[in-house]
């Protein structure tokens, strides 16, 4: 049977999303301005914006939610937004995850407060790949999925395992990682990385991943940032590695470079960045399932992103992959 669609797992998430009139101080105060509720996650955030940029192929939902209301409102969106969630599994003993965003208004600039509930009971025993017909498996966020990340005794996190049974199954597989402050990065991101076709990580991540300092101005440097995509191919990732900051995405695979700048977004229209590393990574893997060459899924990817930041939450604004373009049309590219 050929295969078709997008499974994606990790993180299910309810993001709580606050803007504030400024960044205070310890001690000190902030007016909340707004509130909104949203999703959150990779694998939420990447099948709702695919669904919403009008994909026409299969969206699968893996993962862990609680038996409470988030988890019930996860459910209802996805089914609003045609996602499968057969594979959607509800925790008896743990809360769904949220997350408060905190938005400056001014600045879009945002800062996260993270429950990890349920997610963080996310084990490979969860992942069953032989019920599944779909073409790419897509794992989120690396460094928030507490067993998965978890090194085991035979010296692999969950992660690996996960990740290697999929490519066995038959899929191409994908993987994103957070901005986690820890200095686990190599450690825990680092072994899974041969076992992954398509790789995203933004400046932060991919500097401390690879050593390449991407700080500053290097994080608007398409030299740098291709360094750093390149170190990720020679690291072990197969096919694609993604290297994407404000300035754009430096895509590399083991033969090819392709660098797409971003959407030059007038800063007055934006109302938040949440979501729009996971919106670029919608619009790659929108491309690269239905076979496009690799500048137009990169086009689509900064387009989307571009997108998400006319709204606060994650996919508020994201719209068909038409209309997500012709903001490129529109704004031109940096």
């Amino acid at each position: 049977m050929s295969r078709t669609g997008i499974l994606s797992g990790g993180n299910w998430i309810v993001d709580h999303v606050k803007v504030v009139d400024a960044w205070p101080q310890q001690d000190a105060l902030a007016n909340i301005l707004s509130q909104s509720w949203g999703n959150g996650g990779s694998p939420y955030n990447i099948l709702k914006d695919i669904a919403l940029m009008g994909g026409t192929f299969p969206l699968e939902a893996v993962g862990l939610v609680g038996d409470d209301a988030d988890g019930r409102a996860i459910t209802q969106d996805c089914a609003t937004h045609r996602i499968d969630t057969t594979r959607l599994l509800v925790s008896r003993d743990a809360a769904t995850s949220y997350t408060d965003v905190m938005t400056v208004q001014s600045t879009g600039r945002r800062t996260f407060f993270h429950q990890r509930g349920a997610n963080a009971q996310l084990g490979p025993e969860h992942f069953d790949f032989t019920r599944s017909r779909a073409k790419i498996f897509h794992l989120g966020y690396l460094l928030l999925l507490d067993r998965l990340d978890a090194i085991g005794a035979d010296g692999e996190t969950g992660a690996t395992k996960v990740l290697r049974a999929a490519r066995a199954a038959g899929f191409i597989t994908s993987a994103d990682c957070v901005s986690d402050q820890s200095g686990r990065f190599v450690a825990t991101v680092a072994p899974s990385l041969p076992h992954i076709d398509y790789f995203f990580a933004n400046d932060f991540e991919a500097g401390r991943l690879t050593g390449v300092a991407l700080d500053g101005d290097a994080s608007r440097d398409p030299a740098s940032m291709m360094a750093a995509a390149k170190k990720l191919i020679a690291a072990g990732v197969k096919s694609w590695a993604f290297v994407h900051s404000p300035a754009g995405v430096a895509a590399a695979s083991p033969s090819e470079a392709v660098w797409q700048p971003s959407v030059r977004v007038p800063p007055g229209d934006i109302k938040g960045a949440a979501g729009a590393g996971d919106a670029l990574a919608a619009g790659i893997l929108y491309g690269l399932h239905d076979g496009w060459p690799m500048g137009e899924s990169l086009r689509l990817g900064v387009c989307a992103a571009a997108a998400n930041l006319y709204d606060t939450t994650c996919s508020g604004s994201v719209r068909s992959a038409d209309e997500c373009r012709a903001l490129g049309t529109k704004f031109g590219f940096r």
